[in-house]
């Protein structure tokens, strides 16, 4: 069975940092793309941003909101997915996703893409 466990959300003060970590099973995580992504208070449906991607080669996207700021990192012998993420601010507040490639790849533009997805962590930025 294909999982995705997410941790490390918290709540942080404008410039503060976090580190989000996505434990992936049941499927070979070195080959395959993994992004993060996030949907923010209000969105609705599959309204969401795809905040950064670590793709199989080992290269990366960043969207301009975090570039910078983030940094998404793999570990493919211990199968684990992390997103640095510094100096945070209030519009970074949202529901984290650590996400796996669908059937088609992934996407820089849209979250629909992939495949698989974790539950969740919240991260809360208070000004």
């Amino acid at each position: 069975e294909v999982q995705l466990l997410e941790s490390g959300g918290g709540s942080v003060q404008t410039g503060g940092s976090l580190t989000l970590s996505c434990t992936a099973s049941g499927f070979t995580f070195e080959n395959s793309d993994m992004g993060w992504y996030r949907q923010a208070p209000g969105d609705e449906g599959d309204e969401c941003e795809v905040v950064a991607i670590a793709y199989g080669d080992r290269s990366t996207y960043y969207a301009d909101s975090v570039k910078g700021r983030f940094t998404a990192s793999r570990d493919n012998t211990g199968n684990t997915l992390y997103l640095q993420m510094n100096n945070l601010v209030p519009t970074d507040t949202a529901v984290y996703y650590c996400a796996k490639d669908g059937d088609y790849g992934v996407s820089t533009t849209t979250c629909a893409r992939f495949g698989i997805w974790g539950q969740g962590t919240q991260v809360t930025v208070s000004s």
